[in-house]
């Protein structure tokens, strides 16, 4: 069984405060995550594996913004985001 079956998935944005390597700007950015939920129960057809594969699960969020345009009108270069991480359980 596929383990995107053990969760639902939905977008969601959350605020991050990041500087531009470029211009050195501080400023807000909305980066977009994808929040993996875990399902309720296993769903049918799984086996023992399955199982244990579905109790040790969690819930997490993904990161799926890279890079970012610098919101200061003179730069507007974009820049790759570090400083967050790419992955947060929930």
């Amino acid at each position: 069984m596929d383990e995107r079956a053990y969760y639902s998935e939905s977008p969601t944005t959350k605020p991050a405060s990041l500087n531009c390597p470029h211009c050195r700007t501080a400023d807000t950015y909305e980066l977009r995550w994808m929040v993996r939920k875990k399902k309720d129960r296993l769903p049918p057809g799984g086996d023992d594996r399955d199982r244990a594969k579905f109790a040790k699960a969690q819930s997490y969020m993904v990161l799926l913004d890279d890079k970012v345009s610098c919101k200061n009108q003179r730069c507007r270069r974009p820049f790759e985001v570090s400083g967050v991480k790419t992955v947060a359980f929930l």
